[in-house]
Order: structure tokens, then C-alpha cells, then sequence
């Protein structure tokens, strides 16, 4: 180890001996041939840990043992980390208690016959599966609850063992009771009190520490924007605590977008008022029905969304899946009985209703102006009069963000991210991450989960601060992987070009396909076309339409291979297999992007190459363009009412407000929302963060 490198251990000078890739470490590349190269570390753990953090960790796990667990013979013991061979699982597929996890258990009891240890007295909360490279097998890892007063009625020889079990941080934890996730009717029904009698508004005081609804002899009016994840739980909520909502969807429900989205892929008919952005669900209603999330999987907030999922028709495999999803096929018929109960409720839904403007009277908003989505004319337009406006539009909804400007609504610029869609055989992608064990995948029908990768990568480019721009920081990383998917079009203007990935719940196409984006920040583009909101825009319709252009009309796709791309070169080989069914166009992708964006892109193609070896491949393709993965900007409001900083009675929540980055984080923020719509409009008191924790902060970017 040089000098330099002994005073800075967080730098490395670049030489071809550092060039190869470090365990837990991101090198941040610049053009240069001699430069410093940032290290971002990841987490420690293990053998890996500084030996301050392994101290830290001893006085956690020793006040742990020294807790007074009063009673040992009643209460549950979460086990984790519970790690079972792949060739001894049942598979993927089995989420109960089996011999060899029963074998994982004894371990951890130190019990000595594991098939006397009664399969009744488990219940599995968690099950993922784990092929990474470092370990000797793949396996597949529990988490188990032990039920301790069944085990000892079943099997009496297991107390001497249960005595003597202490906790271990992330490994063992003792509940005094049961954790089971709750739905969002027994948070409304079950958990909170319901006066017997009508009374006024605020004329009930209630502890902070207790939910109340309130019931008045007025129902308050609400009007939902939008019938995404967020418009739904919003929906849900306000209708089951009493309001009076009408949720307007400009889109139509996912009977009649099914066959919209099938004339558009057949006959290259596109409806702009209901195609794979807008309608019945949102956009990732045709994606791939990911469930996971950056807001805490295991947070009371998001175990309530996904459980209510499970109430309207989605497996309940999904509650134990580590990386649940849903796909196109299940999320259709859960969506429809969505709907079902909505109307039930009271709730009137309007279809093909497309928001046009915010009435305004006395600085709150007294309604809406909306039109049949259909004529989109003026001649069309009548007012609908509300206590308040929830927004819950997508981040595909521009022309909204250019409505509420005419307003002086306060909108802030929001890091999002453009690039490409990369496509692999989906063989290729089990190979590179099971090797052996890519056999068994059998078309999302076997033993192990089909393949799936997320990359990340910070690229740190010399050009881009000579170009003029301030931060020469960027991150490029992998988006909405799709595993066993396919390529679609999320175009709303058929001059504009823009792609996404969707799959079925089984992933059993022969392609893997995955946006690779790089985050633009407002630096990134000229602000000279007006105001935040339509400089954004055009600089994302800019894009789109080059994108258009280059595919030559008719919703055909440019492409290149990722060989070619890395070389700036147009071969005249022919092109790989693609699954996008509209047709691809062998292209110059460089023409696309400005310099810094392409050279960032390639610069992550290089390395994640490094971290998954194969990745740079001939049959890999790059599609263009994905220009939809967040929304560009934050419709700002308050934290605690949800309510617009600039106009009062309006609500944004979502995805394109800004606030949400996929399925189950616009649920969440659509059902604080809605509680937060509640209290203030009077329909329910008390604290609602006793019920389902924290709403946790989320930016929006990640799917």
C-alpha cells in the first residue's frame, strides 16, 4: 500500500490492479486515465464488521439476554434467518413448515430430534430466496414464528430448550404476542370506537392515543383524481369513514383498457385516454405487479395494503414471498372487485371523465371542471362541487401539472431518471445468477424463483462538469426488472415514443427485460421553455419524439445491441429477437441522449458487467426510450393534513404528486391521505400513526 492510499483509505488511485471489483464497494469512474475514484460502502456484516460496530452489537444482544421475559411458557419467538438448502425445499411455491426447515429450527433450539418438534407450533412469516455468489449453496431463508404454549402442549421435552433460548439481535426475538398483519377494514372497523349517536362536527374530544369516527348529520363531498393505488386507498378510506366521494378515472376500467391496449398492440390503434398509462388501476396495472418497497416491508402501513390486496383476490402467498409480485393476470380480476366494493359503498366512479380545471373560490378549491375524456372539448365541460379534491393523478398526467401553474400551485423540481430498457434471454439471466441451478427454473414453473438482478452504480464523469453543469455525480441503476417479461409501449401521443416492462404472474416469457436510467436532476436541462412543470416536459417529450422519429413512425422501437452500443457503432448484423411486439429498428441510440447520459450509461454497462459477468452480451438489446419511471416534480403540501401548501382543500398523493415510487407506496400514501382528509373534514378524530406507525417519507424514484 502506497503513501497515498495509507492517508486516504477512502480513495483509490486508478490502476489496472484496482480496476476489479470490490466487495461491498462502488467505484465512481471518470474519463480521465489517472483520477481518484469515490468508494461508497454498503452495510457491514458478519466477519466484515469494524470491530466498534462488533461491540456495539455484543451490548445490544447482552441487554437483550438481560431483559425480564416475565413468563417463557406463553408468547412467540420470531426465529430469522432460518436457511434451508435449495435441494431440500419443497420450492418456492411452499410456504408451510417442512422437514428440513423443521431440521433449521432444531438447530437454532438446539434440540436434538427435529421431526419431534410439531409442525402446528410454526408459522412461516417470511420466505426468500438466497443464490448469491459468496455462499457455498444456494438456499432458500425463514422467518418463523413459534407459537411457545402449542409447542410445549404438543411436545412437553422442548421446555428445558425454550428456557434456556435467549434473543440474539436479527436472529432471535421474543413476542409477548403474535404479530399478524391486519387489513385496512379491521384497522377501520375493528380498531377504533363508533359513536352510537350522530353528533357535530368536533363535538367529541377523544384521546390522541384512540381512533375515533365520527358521524355527521352532513356528509362532507369529495372528489378522488385518479383511480391508481392511491386514488383507491384514498377512496376506501374516506368511503368507509362516511364521506361522500366521487372518484373521476380519465382512463376507462380493465375490462374495456384490455381491449383498448389489445387494438394498440394489434392494429397500432392508440386511445389516449386509456392505454398502458391511463385507466382502471394506473399505470402498473399492465407491469409486473411488483409489491416490494423502499418504505419498510414489514412497517404496519404497508403489511395493511398488502393484506387488503389479499381481501380482494390477490394469494396469500404474497404475505411470506420476500419479493412479492402480482403480474397483469391477478391484478386485473383484484382490481374489479376493487371496484366492486367501492360501489357498494356508495362511492360513484366516472369513467372516461378527464379533470380539465380546479374551481377556486376564495383561495380553496369549491370543485372540479372535467369533460368526457372521449370529446376532450370544451363544449363537454360541467363542474362537480366538493369539499376538497384529492389528487391522485399519474406521473403521465402533464397536462395537470400545467393546470395547476394557471393556479400559482406550489410545484418543486424532483430527481428523476431517463435511459433505456435492456433485454436478455431470460436463460442467459439464470445462468448468470443460479449457474448450475439454472435448470430448475423451468419457465417460472420450478423449484427456484425466475432470475431477476438490481443494479446500482454512481458514475462520476469529467465532461460533464466541462460542459457546464454543476454536479458531475450521477447515478445510473436498473429499474422495474421485469423477469419473464415482455417489452411494452406507454406512449400517450402517438408522435411520442416511450417503452416499459410488464409480465404475467407466472414470468414465464423467454425475456428479462430491465429499465437502465440515469438521474437527472433540474441542472440537467434548459429552463428556458417557462415554468418548472413545462420545461420538464418538453425536455422529457424531447425525447420521446426523437425516440419516434428514429423508430420511424408507427410505434416501432430503435435498438442496438449493447456491443454496439458501448461502441458507438451501427452494425449491419442482424438483430437479435426482441419481445416488444410492434416491430424494432436497428438505431444509433447515442442520438438520443445528451453525451453525459449516453457516457453514463455506458460506464454502468461496464461495470455491471463486472458484477454480473455475461451481461454484455450479443443477444442483449437496448430498446429507447424510458422517460416515465417517476415524476419530475413534487406538488408541495403540508406533512401532517396532506393538504397543498398553496391552495387549500386540494390533496396531492402519489406517484404524480411526487410522493410515491410504485404499487404499494401509492397505496400507503393514498391511505394516510385519505385518514388525513378524514380528521381534517371532521369524519374521524384521534391519531391515526397509533394504528399504523409513521408515514414514512418516499421520493418517488424507485420502483
Amino acid at each position: 500500500m502506497d503513501a497515498a492510499a495509507k492517508l486516504y483509505p477512502f480513495t483509490l488511485v486508478c490502476r489496472p490492479e484496482n480496476l476489479a471489483p470490490k466487495p461491498h464497494c462502488t467505484f465512481l469512474p471518470s474519463s480521465t486515465t489517472v483520477r481518484s475514484l469515490a468508494v461508497r460502502c454498503a452495510k457491514r456484516s458478519g466477519k466484515q464488521r469494524y470491530p466498534s460496530e462488533k461491540k456495539q452489537l455484543r451490548k445490544v444482544n447482552r441487554s437483550m439476554r438481560q431483559s425480564d421475559i416475565k413468563n417463557r411458557e406463553v408468547g412467540f419467538w420470531r426465529l430469522s434467518k432460518l436457511g434451508v438448502p435449495v435441494h431440500k425445499d419443497p420450492g418456492k411455491d411452499f410456504i408451510g413448515v417442512s422437514p428440513p426447515l423443521l431440521e433449521a429450527i432444531a438447530k437454532v433450539l438446539e434440540f436434538p430430534v427435529a421431526a419431534m418438534l410439531p409442525e402446528e407450533a410454526f408459522n412461516v412469516v417470511r420466505k426468500s430466496f438466497d443464490a448469491r455468489k459468496v455462499l457455498k449453496e444456494a438456499k432458500f431463508v425463514y422467518t418463523v414464528d413459534m407459537d411457545v404454549k402449542k409447542i410445549l402442549n404438543l411436545e412437553p421435552r422442548t421446555w428445558d430448550f425454550i428456557a434456556r433460548l435467549e434473543p440474539k439481535l436479527g436472529v432471535v426475538e421474543y413476542l409477548s404476542k403474535e404479530e399478524t398483519p391486519t387489513d385496512l377494514f379491521n384497522i377501520l372497523h375493528e380498531s377504533k370506537y363508533i359513536h352510537d349517536e350522530v353528533v357535530e362536527k368536533n363535538s367529541c374530544e377523544t384521546s390522541n392515543s384512540t381512533f375515533h369516527k365520527v358521524l355527521l348529520s352532513k356528509r362532507p363531498k369529495i372528489i378522488v383524481v385518479g383511480s391508481g393505488p392511491s386514488g383507491l386507498f384514498a377512496s376506501l378510506v374516506l368511503g368507509e369513514l362516511g364521506a361522500e366521494v366521487t372518484l373521476i378515472e380519465r382512463g376507462q376500467p380493465v375490462e374495456q383498457r384490455g381491449r383498448d391496449i389489445g387494438a394498440l398492440v394489434v392494429r397500432r390503434i392508440l386511445h389516449k385516454e386509456s392505454n398502458f398509462c391511463f385507466g382502471e388501476g394506473g399505470a402498473g396495472t399492465w407491469s409486473d405487479g411488483k409489491l416490494v418497497t423502499r418504505i419498510g416491508r414489514n412497517s404496519r402501513s404497508v403489511q395493511a395494503v398488502v393484506k387488503t390486496f389479499v381481501q380482494f383476490g390477490a394469494p396469500s402467498n404474497i404475505l411470506i414471498n420476500g419479493k412479492p409480485h402480482l403480474g397483469t393476470d391477478r391484478l386485473i380480476p383484484l382490481l374489479r372487485n376493487f371496484r366492486h366494493h367501492l360501489k357498494e359503498l356508495g362511492v360513484d366512479i366516472k369513467f372516461g371523465t378527464k379533470l380539465k380545471d380546479l374551481i377556486v373560490e376564495n383561495c380553496k378549491v369549491a370543485g372540479v371542471r372535467v369533460c368526457d375524456a372521449s370529446e376532450n372539448s370544451d363544449d363537454g365541460n360541467h363542474e362537480l362541487f366538493c369539499d376538497g379534491v384529492v389528487l391522485a393523478v399519474g406521473h403521465s398526467a402533464r397536462d395537470v401539472y400545467q393546470m395547476l401553474l394557471q393556479h400559482d400551485i406550489e410545484l418543486v423540481p424532483k430527481d428523476f431518471a431517463v435511459g433505456l430498457r435492456i433485454e436478455h434471454p431470460q436463460e442467459l439471466i439464470n445462468r448468470i445468477q443460479y449457474s448450475a441451478l439454472a435448470n430448475q427454473v423451468r419457465n417460472g414453473r420450478g423449484r427456484v424463483p425466475v432470475a431477476d438482478y438490481r443494479l446500482v452504480k454512481y458514475i462520476n464523469l469529467d465532461n460533464y462538469r466541462a460542459n457546464g453543469l454543476e454536479d458531475p455525480t450521477h447515478s445510473c441503476y436498473s429499474f422495474c426488472m421485469c423477469p419473464g417479461g415482455q417489452v411494452v409501449l406507454t406512449s400517450t401521443n402517438p408522435l411520442e415514443l416511450c417503452i416499459n416492462g410488464m409480465s404475467f404472474s407466472r414470468r414465464a416469457s423467454k425475456w428479462a427485460n430491465s429499465a437502465l436510467v440515469v438521474t437527472v436532476s433540474s441542472n440537467d436541462f434548459d429552463r428556458s421553455h417557462g415554468p418548472l412543470a413545462v420545461a420538464t416536459a418538453w425536455f422529457l417529450r424531447e425525447f420521446e419524439r426523437r425516440a419516434a422519429i428514429m423508430g420511424g413512425g408507427n410505434f416501432v422501437v430503435p435498438v442496438q445491441t449493447v456491443p454496439d452500443f458501448l461502441a458507438n457503432k451501427l452494425s449491419e448484423t442482424s438483430l437479435p429477437p426482441s419481445s416488444y411486439r410492434m416491430g424494432v429498428r436497428a438505431s444509433n441510440l447515442h442520438e438520443l441522449f445528451p453525451s453525459h447520459i449516453t457516457e453514463a450509461l455506458q460506464h454502468s454497462i461496464l461495470m455491471f458487467n463486472k458484477e454480473l459477468p455475461g451481461f454484455i452480451s450479443k443477444d442483449a438489446l437496448l430498446h429507447g426510450v424510458e422517460t416515465r419511471t417517476s415524476s419530475p416534480v413534487q406538488i408541495c403540501r403540508h406533512i401532517e393534513t396532506y393538504e397543498s401548501t398553496t391552495l387549500k382543500g386540494l390533496y396531492p398523493v402519489g406517484e404524480g404528486a411526487g410522493y410515491a415510487g410504485g404499487i404499494v407506496s401509492a397505496a400507503v400514501d393514498g391511505m394516510y391521505c385519505g385518514f388525513a382528509v378524514a380528521k381534517t373534514l371532521g369524519l374521524c378524530q384521534g391519531d391515526i400513526e397509533s394504528l399504523l406507525g409513521k408515514a414514512q417519507k418516499n421520493t418517488g424514484l424507485w420502483c
